[in-house]
């Protein structure tokens, strides 16, 4: 349960989009680095963005959101024309493991992501 000073992630909120958009960017940079789609890496990616950003979401709500980000990451980043190779992973993210929103997959990522919410 959430504490007094962190707060629930709404339905209908950047901060649910900006998440999704970091779990689907963090499993496709997973699958181009191990070419593997790895449920391991969706649940503690979306535990790590939650407490950065000192954020709360009910479990089932989070198990829901990391199918949609992973979803999104086999099926739909191809057909959007976005594509995660091993040589530009590094560009997806700041040097503290954030998003770098002024990456152009990024900003169509995130595009994408708000679409399906």
């Amino acid at each position: 349960m959430a504490g007094a000073d962190i707060n629930e992630v709404a339905d209908a909120s950047d901060a649910r989009a900006e998440l999704l958009c970091f779990l689907v960017a963090t499993v496709a940079a997973s699958h181009s680095l191990t070419y593997e789609w790895r449920v391991d890496h969706v649940v503690e990616s979306c535990r790590i963005w939650l407490r950065r950003n000192r954020l709360w979401m009910d479990w089932l709500a989070r198990v829901r959101l990391g199918q949609l980000a992973l979803k999104i990451a086999k099926r739909d980043l191809k057909g959007a024309g976005i594509a995660v190779r091993q040589s530009n992973v590094q560009a997806l993210f700041t040097d503290d493991m954030q998003l770098n929103y002024s990456c152009t997959v990024i900003k169509k990522m995130l595009s994408l992501c708000k679409e399906a919410l």
